[in-house]
């Protein structure tokens, strides 16, 4: 287990990202996911209140009611076995981070989790059209009301968690106590300011895209973004990543993976997990079979010299400070 921040929430090192659940993967396969992975010892699920709002048809709220219906299903409440992390500031209702419209969407958050309380509660992405104090103390009445235990930031600059953090020290409300940025062996630039910013305030990093959007299993290796002569979301998401250094940190990652006897999708969340201040790499799986990589990732632990040799070959350029 591991320990978010400043907070008493004990997670599994690897939070399960509902991103696709009612989009790549519909309810019976979200439910078989998640069954999996609490059967696994996997008790962290990340969501938000905006997934899947981008599929036509859709209007936002789809994988917080799918998990909602399977926490009840299965008899799971708040302090029961999981913790359930959420955003806000992008579902069409409920855009922005006016203090109306947080306290609004993190209702509507609980009414279709079917929950008393949210565990941990993002604020989703930088809102520069309202006051950071209205939104800092709009989080902090939502814990002094009981519908949340811990606020979080996702998507903001070091400087405006800095400032997050200070307007709640001056209004005596809760600080945040984890950071969700974009992180990974093909996206390090968050070592150059966020994870800095996480050791000065104590905070922890839950990081999205932890897969590279699949890239980082191995099994996409072309730009070509098809997925067996057919384009997919996630083959269009990984072709990207396919460049000369991309196939290099594979090919490193493909010998730690077999050191372990694990996927390289394994290894490469067990890196990110020996990164500092990394709490629970947050990744998807929109099959069944995808969860043991994820299992593993999570309990898998590598060797300084094999994160070393990770760091060297996906070695980035810090920008000037």
């Amino acid at each position: 287990m591991t320990r978010i921040g400043t907070s008493d929430l004990d997670v599994f090192p690897l939070a399960l990202g509902g991103n696709v659940f009612g989009w790549t993967a519909d309810r019976d396969a979200s439910f078989e996911i998640l069954d999996a992975f609490h059967g696994g010892s996997g008790d962290f699920i990340d969501t938000a209140d905006s997934y899947s709002a981008w599929v036509p048809g859709h209007e936002g709220g789809e994988s917080e009611t799918i998990i909602g219906e399977w926490l009840a299903s299965r008899g799971l409440r708040n302090d029961e076995g999981v913790t359930i992390a959420t955003k806000v500031s992008q579902h069409p209702q409920f855009r922005g981070l006016a203090a109306s419209n947080v306290r609004a969407a993190a209702e509507a958050s609980l009414t279709r989790l079917g929950l008393d309380r949210i565990d941990l509660y993002y604020a989703h992405f930088d809102d520069p059209d309202t006051p950071l104090e209205e939104t800092v103390a709009a989080f902090g009445a939502l814990v002094a009301d009981g519908l949340v235990r811990y606020t979080a930031v996702s998507n903001y600059s070091a400087d405006r968690v800095r400032e997050w953090v200070r307007i709640a020290r001056e209004l005596g409300v809760a600080e945040p106590v984890a950071i969700q940025p974009h992180y990974n062996l093909v996206h390090r630039e968050t070592e150059n300011d966020i994870v800095p910013v996480a050791e000065e305030l104590g905070l922890s990093l839950v990081p999205y895209f932890a897969l590279a959007k699949g890239f980082l299993t191995g099994k996409y290796r072309s730009t070509d973004a098809t997925d067996g002569g057919h384009t997919s979301p996630r083959a269009e998401g990984a072709a990207k990543y396919a460049t000369p250094q991309g196939l290099q940190i594979l090919e490193v990652l493909e010998r730690v993976a077999d050191a372990h006897g694990v996927s390289v999708a394994s290894a490469s969340l067990a890196w990110l997990r020996a990164k500092p201040t990394v709490a629970a790499p947050i990744a998807s799986a929109s099959k069944v079979t995808h969860v043991p990589d994820l299992l593993d990732g999570a309990t898998t632990d590598l060797t300084a010299d094999e994160v070393a040799a990770l760091d060297e070959v996906s070695e980035w350029t810090p920008l000037d400070m």
